[in-house]
């Protein structure tokens, strides 16, 4: 490859991801310096890492802004957590939702687990690339953290009902937010079957009401108060 081809080809991927920052920006405005690069740099390194470790579809890489990144960003269109709030993302997978928001929100720590070490590995490796000192990582399955968070985070790994027992022991009984602890999570599609059984007050918001998108018309945040 000649050197114009490389600098062409560099050009190219300057232009997506600037293109691609902008989604993010047009739902979050004030971004600073700092976290505009996080995600720039999330929009190289999740193609790098793909490549050795599927840790998403790749059929769905192309969409890593809207799909993951924002899909996981809109937990913050429900809560804007006070500093030293705590999160545990349960299923993590890649990092998500937990780095996007442990990038939006610098002064909470999260505490990412997964059962699968290659992707604790992805995410793990990227929050070190990022620079980030507000997340820790646990290979491992949820009966094995036994520390307790303000709120248990997720992203489609399991069912509702599947997934509040399991939970339950990790939930602080302080809460210091306007929203008392619990789970909030992140699921597509109708929820009623998976409902059955939870003795709390089930909360469902529509994230098509706060994105334009077409991914976002069937997704849907539900937050469980613990």
């Amino acid at each position: 490859m000649s050197v114009s081809q490389t600098f062409d080809n560099f050009a190219f991927s300057v232009v997506i991801y600037i293109d691609m920052i902008s989604i993010i920006q047009k739902y979050f405005k004030d971004l600073t310096p700092e976290q505009i690069s996080r995600f720039e740099m999330m929009g190289r390194l999740y193609p790098e890492w793909n490549e050795k470790i599927n840790v998403i579809s790749r059929k769905d890489i192309d969409n890593l802004f809207t799909n993951h990144i924002l899909h996981s960003l809109s937990i913050a269109k429900f809560i804007n957590p006070v500093p030293r709030t705590t999160f545990l993302d349960m299923g993590t997978g890649g990092g998500f939702p937990g780095l996007p928001l442990a990038v939006l929100f610098p002064d909470c720590r999260f505490h990412l687990i997964d059962r699968i070490g290659k992707k604790i590995k992805v995410a793990s490796s990227i929050a070190a690339e990022l620079g980030m000192d507000n997340v820790t990582f646990q290979h491992g399955d949820i009966g094995e953290c036994r520390q307790k968070f303000d709120f248990v985070i997720s992203r489609a790994v399991m069912k509702l009902n599947e997934l509040v027992p399991l939970i339950r022991k990790n939930i602080s009984p302080v809460s210091i937010n306007a929203y008392p602890n619990g789970l909030i999570c992140l699921k597509g599609g109708e929820l009623a079957d998976e409902s059955k059984g939870i003795r709390e007050e089930i909360m469902e918001y529509d994230l098509k009401n706060y994105f334009d998108e077409d991914f976002f018309e069937t997704k849907k945040l539900v937050y469980v108060p613990l």
